[in-house]
């Protein structure tokens, strides 16, 4: 796959490098997972801190699905 880049927002979460979507997607992953941002009770919501806020467009909670499209507005 082609690899993207991330804007500053989602840099914060998963750095500034060039990287393919997959990779990309891992690494959030990553992310939520060492942070414990997963809800515990609907495994499917993501609890948003303040850097993932930002990739949210201020939502403090989002769905999977809705994270992916979020996710894309900060790749170029």
């Amino acid at each position: 796959m082609k690899p993207v880049t991330p804007d500053a927002a989602l840099a914060a979460v998963v750095g500034s490098k060039p990287l393919p979507r997959t990779e990309l997607t891992k690494k959030l992953w990553e992310y939520i997972k060492k942070n414990g941002l997963q809800d515990k009770k609907d495994k499917k919501q993501i609890n948003a801190d303040p850097a993932l806020k930002v990739v949210f467009g201020g939502k403090a909670k989002v769905s999977m699905f809705e994270m992916t499209k979020l996710v894309s507005k900060h790749v170029v």
